[in-house]
Formats: C-alpha cells, structure tokens, sequence
C-alpha cells in the first residue's frame, strides 16, 4: 500500500545517504592519510639524524611545509563541504560579479605570472549571494584552470547578464573535459585518472564546492568542451534587479 511504499523509500534515501557518507569519510581519511605519511617519513629522518646535511635539512623542511599546506587546503574544503551539506540557506547581500571577477583576475595573475588572464566584463552584474561563497567559486574554476592547462596557455574570464540570469564564464585553452566527464567533475574526489597524483591536482573537492555552492544560490553550473579547444565552465545565478548598495 502506499504507507508501505513511502517507508521503503525513506528507508532507501537513509541507507543511500549513509553509504554517501561512508565513501565520503573513507576518502577523506584517505586524503589526510598521504600528507601525514609525507610529514612522519621526513619527521623520522630528523629523529633518526639522516638528513644532516644543509640542503637536505631545507629540502625536508619543504616538504613538511608544503604537505602541511596541503591537509590546510583539505580540510577547509572538507568544512566546506560540510556547511553545504547542513542546507543552510546562504547570506544573501547584493553582490558585484564584475568585481568579484576583477579580483579573481588579479589573483591569478599573481599566482601565474606568466599566464595571460583576460577578463571580459561590462558594468556592474549583481546578484544576492554570500560574498565569501561567491568569490570561493571563481577562485575554484580559477584554480583549475591553472592547474589542468599547459603552463603559457591563456585563460578567459567572463562576466555577463542574460534576461534574469547573470553568467560566469570560465574558458581555458587545455585539453578539454575528459569523454563522458562534464557531469561527474563535479562529484566529491573526483578525478579523470584515479592514478593521477594528488599533489598539484588536489584532493578533487574544488569543483564539488562550486556546485554545492551555485545549486544553494538558486543557480546552475556547466561545463563543457569550448569552441575550438579547452574547457568551457559556466555558471548562471538569478540576477539582482534591485537598487540596494552592493557589498562588493
């Protein structure tokens, strides 16, 4: 009966969502797992007096650094994630994208002097959001531009306002998306190759927050192969039409 039907399906929904979170802390574990090895293994080789010498003493330091870097990364990801999964509706304040854009612009151009970054941008686009949020998202398809294109490649940038929609547009000029890829790039720990390794990639979880964080503001993300090569990333969000100031 349909009493019956509506338990089996609540019983189902729970037991999919505690096998999500089962894979979910496994592969969290997972990725915590390897930079602790990293900091031990070179840990050890100070306790037991192996690296004595100068360049290697700096080299381990490095490492231990950059590896401590890296489970900073994940873990904020993770607490990110987290904040998204307790469905909480996002702070909404009127929010320039152009601007937002114009710093994601700046900072990528610090982060890789010598990539070309334009930026396509006409006026104020604004929609309610959370500020931080918002900035997270294009930092995220920034860094992946830079992360999965060739060093020298240029990366495109666009800010634009459609009806009621407004759209971000992140265009690269790599490879492109992996066959069959442009919907699972954005599930948690993704990876094209399960073999690829996680230093400059990372853990998989940048994309993962872009969507979480668009589907919370009402909106969408795509992405898909550009126009004569790359990988094109879109997101659309509702449009602010109001006159209220704007927080930035």
């Amino acid at each position: 009966n349909a009493m019956l039907g509506q338990i089996e399906r609540a019983f189902a929904e729970r037991q999919a969502s505690e096998d999500r979170l089962r894979r979910f802390l496994a592969d969290a574990s997972h990725e915590l797992r390897t930079p602790l090895s990293s900091i031990r293994g070179y840990a050890e080789l100070f306790r037991i007096g192996a690296a004595r010498k100068p360049a290697d003493t700096e080299k381990a330091m490095r490492r231990i650094e950059s590896e401590a870097a890296r489970m900073g990364v994940l873990v904020e990801d993770l607490l990110a994630l987290a904040r998204l999964d307790e469905l909480r509706e996002p702070d909404r304040e009127p929010v320039d994208l152009t601007h937002v854009a114009r710093d994601a612009a700046d900072d990528a151009r610090a982060a890789a002097p010598e990539r070309t970054i334009e930026l396509d941008a006409n006026g104020p686009v604004v929609v309610l959001g959370d500020p931080h949020q918002l900035r997270q998202v294009l930092a995220n398809l920034m860094r992946n531009a830079l992360v999965h294109t060739p060093a020298g490649t240029p990366i495109e940038l666009r800010v634009g306002r459609d009806g009621a929609e407004a759209m971000l547009e992140v265009r690269d000029h790599g490879p492109g998306l992996p066959t069959a890829d442009s919907e699972a790039i954005f599930e948690r720990f993704w990876r094209a190759d399960p073999g690829r390794g996680r230093g400059r990639a990372g853990a998989g979880l940048g994309l993962a927050i872009v969507s979480g964080v668009v589907a919370a503001h009402g909106g969408r993300v795509q992405a898909a192969d550009a126009a004569g090569g790359g990988a094109s990333f879109v997101v659309w969000l509702p449009a602010d039409g109001s006159e209220r100031p704007v927080a930035c």
